[in-house]
């Protein structure tokens, strides 16, 4: 029997709307009053979540979690207790940055409690609007960062082709980083080793769960890991392309159609 169920957020468990469906909100309190953990796993922060653990059921309970910035951190819902965060270097984020200057991009970077973004424009204001706050920054370096833990950092275009271009550029940095794209508009840089399947595996074996009774559901590259790494690893209909024969399923009903609860009733029940 599945024992967690790690999932996704946007564009997987929330409509393009950024809202979730009745039925994917009865599904996952279902899976709740059997005991089967319910862990959204997502590229954003913790504390961005908190208003879709509310419409959940899972807000400040104990005993339930979230994975965050791609598998950084681990972290109790009761409270927000982070069990683990493991940020990149402050080095790392300092070149990504000072590189991402070069290209016409805007640049996140995350520490635990914020989002600083530069050369933010319209689009992307548009897009983060609702799902987490940044704060706009003009900086030439990171300096004011120092002696913060840094979760990730990341480089938005909706050019995927030129986002591809940049990571062949990088090479000579993204050695000591782990590299995926998210939303058709981000490619991510987190520290090496650390994505949403080391994070899942993580999890599990905190709470001596198998892997093999784990699902996880995702729609784009930075869920391959943890896709690749669960026993049932579910893409939902709008996956991207590329990666849907690498999922052992794939939903017949896509993001704005309640996949989530699509996967939960015909695996879990």
């Amino acid at each position: 029997m599945y024992k967690i169920i790690a999932c996704d957020l946007d564009e997987t468990l929330l409509s393009h709307d950024k809202t979730i469906s009745e039925e994917n909100i009865a599904a996952i309190k279902k899976c709740h009053e059997h005991g089967i953990k319910f862990v959204p796993t997502t590229g954003r922060g913790y504390m961005t979540v908190q208003n879709t653990l509310k419409e959940l059921g899972l807000f400040d309970q104990d005993d339930e979690y979230v994975i965050s910035f791609n598998g950084c951190a681990i972290s109790e819902n009761h409270g927000n207790e982070v069990m683990e965060f493991e940020g990149m270097p402050f080095e790392l984020a300092e070149e990504l940055y000072k590189r991402g200057q070069e290209y016409d991009v805007c640049i996140h970077v995350y520490t635990k409690d914020k989002v600083y973004a530069y050369n933010l424009n319209k689009d992307e204001l548009r897009y983060v609007k609702g799902r987490q706050e940044v704060i706009e920054i003009n900086e030439k370096n990171l300096d004011f960062l120092k002696g913060q833990e840094i979760a990730k950092c990341l480089y938005q275009s909706n050019d995927s082709d030129y986002l591809h271009k940049i990571e062949d550029d990088l090479k000579d940095v993204t050695a000591d980083a782990d590299v995926s794209y998210s939303s058709g508009r981000y490619i991510e840089f987190n520290k090496k080793g650390v994505n949403k399947g080391a994070g899942i595996k993580k999890l599990a074996e905190k709470l001596g769960v198998d892997i093999k009774d784990v699902i996880a559901i995702g729609d784009n590259y930075n869920d391959l890991s943890m896709i690749q790494a669960a026993g049932l690893g579910v893409g939902v209909n709008n996956t991207a392309e590329g990666m849907k024969h690498l999922c052992d399923v794939i939903t017949d009903a896509d993001c704005n159609h309640s996949a989530v609860a699509e996967v939960i009733e015909k695996f879990v029940f």
